[in-house]
């Protein structure tokens, strides 16, 4: 059997399907194993027995399957971690925020889930002995947030060159669900050409919070809503990234006892979330930020401000 190397080589694949694949960048074998069978079938306009067929020979030519523990350990050591530029949050954090999963941050307004978007957009551009990797970030703005004012500050507080901070940062904004997901989608090819390590979308659910409203379109929303989380995450897998989401919250009236303030998306979101902070606003320029998941760090609280300068510890924390 001849090898692999390509999806032209793929059985099933000719040049007319491999050209639709293409166009919805499907361009990788790695793209092809991680699909679904009905995914490839809208795309390319295929049966669902020569997609079952296509996915399959993808994974074995990659070899996926089972493997074992001190594999998955030697692939979890090329993580990197993003410094948040606090003492305390990286603690939280245990050493910052990681590449290859999702960590999301929700609050009310006010409460810097937008300030951590712009800190973290600045400091991975930072050396990886100085708590960054490196590397640039492309920004998905649905809500018409991106102030880069704010980058020039924080790039200057952490002595970088504001121009060319603003530079490695490409920002696209999202008008609604559909052309957020596009976004999400096309972003391959750009994080390979920009050396892209933080992929940032502020807000996650906006779009579609205000597009599907009512309950009988809250089952679409959802299945919208795990499909752009399923692709995040494999643009986190392929490409070692580190995603941060932002999103919004709402009041649960059922809760009679502790904080009925909720995260958009239920457990769609909840599940594609490998790390979670809720983020309250204290007094003044006080925040706290609370680790309600993680698969690995023990829940905890962990107390910053917001400064002309970016996130900071508070003074005599640092």
């Amino acid at each position: 059997m001849a090898e692999i190397k390509d999806i032209t080589d793929l059985p099933g694949v000719g040049p007319q399907a491999a050209e639709k694949l293409y166009k919805a960048n499907y361009k990788s074998l790695e793209n092809i194993a991680v699909a679904s069978p009905r995914e490839l079938m809208e795309v390319a306009e295929m049966g669902e027995k020569t997609a079952e067929k296509i996915i399959k020979a993808a994974r074995d030519a990659l070899e996926m399957g089972f493997e074992s523990a001190e594999k998955i350990l030697k692939r979890r050591e090329t993580i990197g971690k993003i410094s948040t530029g606090s003492n305390e949050l990286d603690s939280l954090l245990g050493g910052g925020v990681e590449t290859q999963s999702i960590t999301e941050v929700y609050g009310d307004m006010s409460s810097s889930k937008t300030q951590w978007c712009f800190q973290l957009s600045v400091m991975v551009q930072m050396p990886k002995d100085k708590g960054g990797l490196g590397g640039n970030t492309l920004y998905i703005d649905s809500e018409s947030s991106f102030r880069p004012e704010r980058i020039v500050n924080i790039a200057k507080a952490k002595g970088l060159d504001p121009e060319k901070t603003l530079k490695n940062i490409f920002v696209a904004k999202a008008y609604n669900a559909d052309h957020q997901m596009i976004l999400a989608e096309k972003a391959d090819q750009v994080i390979k050409e920009k050396n892209i390590k933080l992929l940032i979308v502020d807000s996650l659910t906006a779009q579609f919070r205000s597009e599907y409203i009512g309950r009988g379109l809250l089952a679409e929303r959802q299945q919208k809503l795990n499909k752009h989380m399923r692709q995040l995450m494999k643009l986190a897998e392929a490409h070692n990234l580190a995603i941060l989401v932002t999103n919004q919250v709402m009041s649960r009236p059922d809760i009679l006892f502790g904080d009925p303030t909720a995260p958009i998306g239920g457990h769609i979101v909840g599940h594609a979330s490998k790390t979670r902070l809720y983020l309250r606003k204290s007094k003044g320029s006080k925040r706290v930020a609370k680790l309600v998941d993680s698969p690995f760090l023990p829940d905890g609280e962990a107390i910053y401000q917001i400064t002309e300068n970016g996130i900071e510890d508070l003074e005599g924390e640092k």
